[in-house]
């Protein structure tokens, strides 16, 4: 087999893997629209994040900073 015909499966078996993940680079959006929407995701889980950490952890850790 040569190098060539190999690379050209290689590609199309890339494009199918593409294709059944479902991931699109083309989403219609402009950058600065893709940036936008990057920022407000990355901001809702920063407050899920802080949110879990603040009623999970220091729940049931009432006495953690005391000294003894």
């Amino acid at each position: 087999m040569t190098r060539g015909s190999q690379r050209d499966r290689d590609r199309e078996r890339a494009a199918t893997r593409t294709a059944k993940s479902g991931k699109n680079k083309d989403d219609g959006l402009t950058p600065e629209q893709r940036r936008e929407r990057d920022a407000k995701a990355l901001q809702e889980k920063a407050a899920k994040k802080a949110a879990a950490e603040s009623g999970g952890k220091d729940a049931g850790n009432s006495n953690a900073k005391t000294k003894k």
